[in-house]
């Protein structure tokens, strides 16, 4: 086993600094989002692929595609925390469309 603790630990010291920058660059990522937990999140889902897979992906490609993930991450839970009259203005601006 240690090749995959090895693994995911090169895993971390990859994703880590991306998401540290990122976080820093949006104040919602701030706000909504924990830096320890997203990085064990995108640790585990990265560390899914194979490590050939992980080396191939550039690091702007990388970048893009963990910006995607804590843009999800941050507006998944932002519907919870409208009051009961911000959410009956989304469903009546919903179900005019």
């Amino acid at each position: 086993m240690p090749e995959v603790a090895n693994y995911h630990q090169e895993v971390s010291n990859r994703i880590s600094p991306i998401v540290e920058k990122l976080i820093k660059g949006n104040s919602l990522y701030q706000v909504k989002l924990n830096q320890q937990e997203m990085i064990e999140m995108l640790v585990e889902l990265f560390g899914q692929l194979s490590p050939e897979e992980i080396r191939a992906i550039t690091e702007h490609e990388l970048t893009r595609r963990i910006d995607k993930i804590l843009v999800l991450e941050a507006v998944s839970g932002t519907l919870n925390d409208l009051t009961p009259e911000q959410n009956k203005m989304y469903d009546d601006a919903v179900k005019r469309k």
